[in-house]
């Protein structure tokens, strides 16, 4: 039986004070390789990913959230990568939990497997999320079940799981460069088919967690539903 190679990307920007601990967490004996692609930081996260011994990719200029998870994907799978677990590197995911992301994909149960921040919302705005933040993930959320079907608690992590199978059919290089690229994919997977599943994380907020601001997130959530709005109409 083949020896599955799990590969966890992190799409890195101006992550200096995060990114060493975020990979600390990160258990060994299940991943076979990490991935620091650098979308051409202003700090020291490139000098920092290498000092670690992290396979390091480095943008020249700035592509975007999106347009970084796309070079993150095509490294993954020019690798050799069965299972791709993305993980933003500012600590606010607890990468500890890898493994239960992973198993259910490698036991061919899920095809995605998401880390979800709500659990409950005492839990989520004690964690640190903001209470704009929450109600809006909730609306988008439930606006997204309604259309899919699905009753999953977030759509909206940075900590998730993807197939090989999941990267090399859907045309992720299509997608926005944006931070609607997260919704892209889990919308056209959903069309596709493919078995999303999930576990609750803990929410983890700080200062040098990454976060957008009001006005990205106002732009994200619009997009979100036009995304939406497509994949009911097509």
């Amino acid at each position: 039986m083949k020896t599955l190679k799990t590969t966890v990307v992190m799409p890195a920007y101006n992550a200096e004070k995060t990114l060493e601990k975020t990979y600390r967490d990160i258990p060994k004996d299940i991943v076979d390789e990490v991935i620091v692609v650098d979308d051409s930081s202003k700090d020291e996260t490139v000098k920092i990913a290498k000092e670690l011994g992290l396979t390091t990719v480095i943008h020249k200029k700035n592509l975007g959230y999106g347009g970084n998870q796309k070079t993150c994907y095509r490294e993954a799978l020019k690798s050799g990568s069965d299972i791709i677990v993305m993980i933003h590197p500012d600590y606010q995911y607890d990468a500890t939990l890898t493994k239960y992301l992973v198993d259910p994909i490698k036991d061919g149960i899920f095809d995605i497997m998401l880390g979800s921040r709500i659990r409950s919302r005492k839990e989520a705005l004690q964690g640190g999320m903001p209470w704009w933040k929450y109600y809006s993930n909730r609306i988008l959320t439930l606006f997204e079940n309604i259309a899919t079907g699905l009753s999953l608690s977030e759509y909206h992590t940075g900590f998730r799981a993807y197939s090989e199978k999941v990267l090399k059919e859907i045309p992720f290089e299509t997608f926005s460069d944006d931070f609607v690229f997260d919704q892209q994919i889990l919308i056209y997977s959903i069309a596709k088919g493919f078995k999303i599943g999930e576990i609750a994380v803990p929410v983890r907020y700080f200062p040098e967690a990454s976060s957008i601001n009001f006005i990205r997130s106002l732009k994200y959530g619009i997009m979100t539903v036009l995304e939406i709005i497509k994949y009911k109409v097509c």
